[in-house]
């Protein structure tokens, strides 16, 4: 039996899908976690409503966005968190050097990847986990001490259910403007959700960044030691 070249992943669908600036773009602006309709991402990237469409059937097609109804509006966000993954993979790789000092500092500050925290703020915490012994390093992931599951639950995240998710746990996700890693996974997603219920962050207006509110400032002084 001959061997065939093409009996691996369809990467070349997969570049041809992600290998244009609109739809870069377009992933770039969902990597905030949130749902938008097609008008919303039109504006965003700068083309039509009816291009924005065509872009967004590519990308669907492809598996990389996924549609749902919300009344008479189609909103759209990333598929899975794999894909999530390959984004911010894919800035990690585009911001280096010059370019990644060049990365606005609001972003750079605290921002969502996706459905966790990152920049500064996900670095600090991240950090701050490590010291305490409530996670240690594996090679491709972060894992949870004892100590650590006792931390987490007294800080109000069950840790059960998000073993029992069909994603990692506690991922390890390489932060494009600080070049380390920080806490993902169901568990980095559960503390961001956790910090948000808070009230310790604010959502940037059209942004993927963060605000840290004075509540925020104090909360993470005592849990993190962070400024």
């Amino acid at each position: 039996m001959e061997r065939t070249m093409n009996a691996g992943p369809d990467l070349a669908t997969l570049a041809s899908a992600v290998g244009d600036a609109t739809r870069i773009r377009m992933l770039e602006l969902l990597m905030e976690g949130r749902a938008l309709v097609a008008k919303e991402l039109a504006f965003g990237t700068g083309v039509s409503p009816a291009t924005a469409t065509a872009h967004l059937q590519r990308l669907e097609g492809a598996r990389l966005l996924r549609s749902t109804r919300q009344g008479r509006n189609k909103v759209f966000r990333i598929a899975t968190p794999t894909v999530a993954r390959m984004v911010e993979a894919m800035m990690a790789v585009a911001v280096r050097g010059p370019r990644a000092s060049a990365t606005p500092e609001p972003l750079r500050a605290a921002r969502y990847c996706y459905d966790h925290l990152a920049g500064r703020l996900g670095m600090d915490i991240t950090d701050a986990l490590l010291r305490a012994g409530h996670l240690s390093l594996r090679r491709r992931a972060f894992a949870l001490t004892d100590t650590g599951e006792d931390w987490f639950t007294a800080f109000g995240i069950e840790v059960a259910p998000l073993r029992e998710q069909r994603r990692q746990f506690a991922h390890r996700c390489l932060d494009w403007s600080e070049r380390r890693d920080h806490l993902a996974g169901a568990l980095g997603a559960a503390l961001a959700s956790r910090v948000f219920a808070l009230g310790w962050v604010e959502r940037q207006p059209d942004s993927r960044g963060l605000t840290v509110t004075p509540t925020g400032q104090r909360g993470l002084r005592r849990y993190f030691g962070s400024p």
